[in-house]
């Protein structure tokens, strides 16, 4: 006679004070990181020296000045054509390195995609990746200007430099979500290593793939900006610095800040309508 017995289910020991504790030793570090930061800010706030500083005129000089720069913009030393000359050359920099580091990152993230490549490959290049992205853009510009020079070829190469380690990264994950089945599939099937890539993932990747690139775009251009004093590069940043720095006119900070931000939207609503028409023809 066959017995029906049902399956025993296992159960896990419950602890003999019958409590459960609910802090982990992640959770018990981070907040001792953020205590130990709170209290020294609290610290620091407390014995501060503010060298005989006025609140109630600091907060009417900052009010002062940010009335001048958004609320009076105006040209001051320099004039609309220098100023759009810049601002075209921060442009042109911007397309030219994103451009480039695209370009460069696609073939290089298709070795570092883990379906496409062996693990000891696509490995050591996402951690050669890591550690040049680890360096920000701004310190890879000022290294190359100390070994060509102070000028715009040494902000191409430190943009497209920095950007090439950012793409990798987000091409490279975008390639593996094709599944390896499909893949291997492919090769059984006798097509080759590269009509793979362009026939097969490239077409349903691409959204993703212009979608890293403006991202990518976005950047550049403010970093563009950045390291424009730093590099020499005779951009928007340059005179964003000397209107600021050199010669506090806050009225032209606030205009160069109005030209940025009409560029900036500009930016955004093309990369949305190309991406939109993109996807309504997919």
């Amino acid at each position: 006679m066959i017995e029906n017995s049902q399956p025993k289910t296992f159960q896990p020991p419950v602890p003999s004070n019958g409590n459960i504790s609910l802090v982990t030793k992640p959770r018990l570090i981070l907040r001792t990181v953020l205590g130990s930061l709170g209290v020294i800010t609290v610290y620091s706030l407390a014995t501060l020296d503010t060298g005989n500083l006025k609140l109630g005129e600091a907060f009417q000089s900052l009010g002062v000045n940010l009335k001048s720069m958004f609320l009076q913009p105006s040209i001051g030393q320099d004039t609309w054509g220098v100023l759009l000359r810049a601002l075209s050359t921060s442009v042109a920099l911007t397309l030219l390195t994103t451009l480039l580091g695209a370009f460069i990152a696609f073939f290089i993230a298709v070795f570092a995609a883990r379906n496409l490549s062996p693990a000891w490959l696509a490995n050591t290049i996402k951690a050669v990746m890591a550690f040049i992205r680890s360096i920000p853009t701004i310190l890879w510009v000022l290294i190359y200007s100390v070994v060509m020079g102070l000028g715009a070829n040494a902000a191409v190469v430190g943009l497209t430099f920095h950007s090439i380690a950012y793409l990798v990264k987000a091409y490279s994950e975008s390639i593996e979500e094709t599944p390896q089945d499909t893949i291997e599939a492919l090769k059984a099937s006798g097509v080759g290593f590269w009509p793979i890539i362009f026939q097969a993932i490239l077409p349903s990747i691409v959204p993703a793939l212009l979608s890293w690139t403006f991202i990518r775009f976005e950047i550049n251009f403010a970093n563009a900006v950045a390291v424009g004093a730093a590099a020499g590069a005779d951009d928007i940043g340059y005179y964003l610095f000397m209107a600021s720095g050199f010669y506090f006119n806050f009225h032209e900070v606030g205009l160069i800040v109005y030209m940025l931000l009409a560029i900036a939207i500009a930016l955004e609503i093309i990369s949305m309508r190309l991406r939109g028409h993109y996807l309504k023809q997919n």
